[in-house]
């Protein structure tokens, strides 16, 4: 997987800051557990929950990362993701980079436009025909809409997790493509890369 250089971002600063705050917490509350005899499970779901929002944080700059060499449309993108995630449009969004896609996935319609954020949402609006399936993005153009992706196997036993997440696991593991995802039934956005799926936060990632 390709790196971008990113050390100067504004948002590696913020993480670094964060997980130094997190891990003061943490030696905070290992000199209490021998001293204390309060119930420390409180503080531990505290610094749990401040976990998860790092791991939130870390996606969305590493999906600058992953995405700024491939294409010039990220806050285009990232935009769009935004704009279904508010209205919980399910969305399915393919950024190719280094590996050619055209043999592992069934081709739709062919689109053949520059990205705009006006034109993504409007191919995920509910009962549009293209709706259901995966957008193909290469470059600054959107190749093809209603495009099939291969449904991750590894992850069939998950039930919580729906056909456009294994889907965008299924090619991520098989190809070096970034996918976004926005779920229907939580307006949760999410991106996979090499066989794993990551929270993102588009609000951090526009910042």
């Amino acid at each position: 997987m390709g790196q971008a250089d990113c050390d100067s971002s504004l948002m590696r600063q913020k993480l670094k800051a964060d997980l130094h705050r997190v891990a003061e917490r943490m030696n905070l509350t290992l000199s209490r557990f021998d001293h204390d005899s309060v119930c420390l499970l409180g503080q531990f779901a505290e610094i749990r929950a401040e976990i998860k929002h790092i791991e939130v944080l870390a996606s969305s700059f590493y999906l600058d990362c992953y995405l700024s060499p491939f294409t010039e449309k990220f806050a285009e993108l990232t935009s769009s993701v935004q704009h279904l995630s508010d209205r919980r449009y399910g969305a399915l969004i393919v950024i190719e980079r280094e590996v050619p896609l055209e043999t592992m996935i069934h081709s739709g319609v062919a689109v053949d436009a520059k990205v705009t954020h006006a034109l993504l949402e409007s191919l995920f609006i509910p009962g549009a025909p293209l709706h259901d399936g995966a957008v193909l993005i290469r470059g600054n153009q959107i190749v093809s809409a209603g495009n099939v992706l291969p449904l991750s196997q590894a992850e069939a036993h998950e039930r919580k997790l729906g056909t456009r997440h294994r889907a965008a696991l299924g090619l991520s593991e098989l190809t070096d493509a970034v996918v976004l995802v926005v779920s229907e039934e939580t307006g949760q956005a999410s991106f996979a890369v090499d066989g794993a799926l990551h929270p993102i936060n588009v609000v951090e990632t526009l910042t």
